[in-house]
């Protein structure tokens, strides 16, 4: 993804609360469960930092990021960077409720592009995996829980 780029938006209602939704993506044991399975550590309070790795064609991808914006049961930010490659994004979830159920609006905004010649970073991918991750996972995730 390029600076560019317009931003990558997902947005799913979900008939879940706010509160389980928020939990989805604040709690650590929860978000092993859609998300990434190794993130060693996560919480949702500015300036909390972790990174973990990811294995993708034979190349790795340490994720780091850095908690930059908390509201409980509102909005969370993080900056997400890849160590070893250029490139500084932010991610933003913001919940709203909506007829009893929640709104989640995923946005990714890229601030220092990324290397064009590497797949996983190209604008397809980004919207790929956030689309997997948000309206797949979560959604499956949160349609067990219910159960």
């Amino acid at each position: 993804m390029k600076v560019d780029d317009e931003p990558v938006i997902v947005e799913e209602t979900f008939g879940a609360t706010i509160d389980t939704v928020w939990k989805s993506i604040t709690e650590v044991d929860l978000m092993r469960q859609w998300y990434f399975e190794n993130i060693p550590e996560f919480k949702p309070e500015v300036g909390f930092e972790t990174q973990f790795n990811v294995k993708s064609q034979g190349r790795d991808f340490l994720h780091k990021w850095t908690v930059t914006e908390v509201v409980p049961m509102g909005r969370m930010t993080y900056n997400w960077k890849f160590d070893g490659y250029p490139g500084d994004s932010f991610v933003v979830f913001e919940l709203s409720e909506l007829d009893g159920s929640t709104m989640l609006r995923l946005t990714c905004v890229v601030k220092e592009s990324f290397p064009e010649n590497i797949p996983e970073f190209s604008r397809e991918s980004c919207v790929a995996g956030w689309k997997y991750f948000i309206a797949q996972r979560l959604r499956e995730f949160l349609e067990g829980k219910m159960c």
